[in-house]
């Protein structure tokens, strides 16, 4: 079974430590959860984070994190999904994971007539060479934490302020730009929906 938590609109420090207690105190018996929300606006840097790629990050704070991956920006609007799972158990490998997590972004996009594809040598989800969906994770003791990010409806003018996951001349794109007019919380479902069905045996 897995534990569908509904956070809302949350600090970002806040629920990355949230995460790493959660991760540090479970064992085999412990239920895996996937926690959907928004952040307020936060740049993380991954632990392969380059700060030369903070180009003009303003008052927006930038936190660096242990997730895998370099620079993005989270806010208001983008639909974040943290994977708390036992991969182990789950007998998932790393790479097994990721794909499950692009995947499900895009057989939703695909809901919509929009194509969307994965890149072997940068993970994510691209519409049109433009980047929509992120993915950054964590391992400990065999299970993950942090997880997707989706660009749904947001400002996306703070991407122009970093090199986006270290990629000087790298786009983002939303649902909103490609006529998709749908609420997080009702895109989080049909996401969530699409990773459980995945996990299942």
């Amino acid at each position: 079974m897995v534990v569908i938590r509904n956070l809302g609109l949350r600090d970002y420090e806040t629920t990355w430590h949230d995460m790493q207690r959660f991760t540090r105190e479970r064992n085999t018996e412990t239920a895996d959860e996937l926690w959907i929300l928004e952040h307020f606006p936060v740049y993380t840097l991954g632990l392969n984070g380059k700060r030369e790629h903070l180009l003009d990050t303003g008052s927006i704070p930038v936190i660096n994190t242990d997730r895998g991956g370099q620079v993005t920006y989270h806010g208001p609007g983008q639909l974040v999904i943290y994977t708390l799972l036992d991969i182990k158990r789950l007998n998932l490998g790393i790479r097994r994971l990721v794909t499950i997590l692009e995947q499900a972004m895009i057989d939703i996009l695909s809901q919509y007539d929009v194509i969307a594809v994965s890149r072997a040598d940068a993970p994510g989800v691209y519409v049109n060479d433009k980047k929509i969906g992120s993915i950054g994770l964590r391992i400990k003791k065999n299970c993950s934490y942090h997880g997707l990010s989706l660009n749904n409806d947001m400002d996306l003018r703070p991407f122009d302020h970093i090199n986006t996951c270290g990629y000087s001349d790298l786009e983002v794109t939303q649902l909103a730009d490609l006529g998709i007019t749908i609420g997080t919380h009702q895109l989080a479902n049909s996401v969530i929906q699409a990773i459980t069905t995945a996990l299942t045996p």
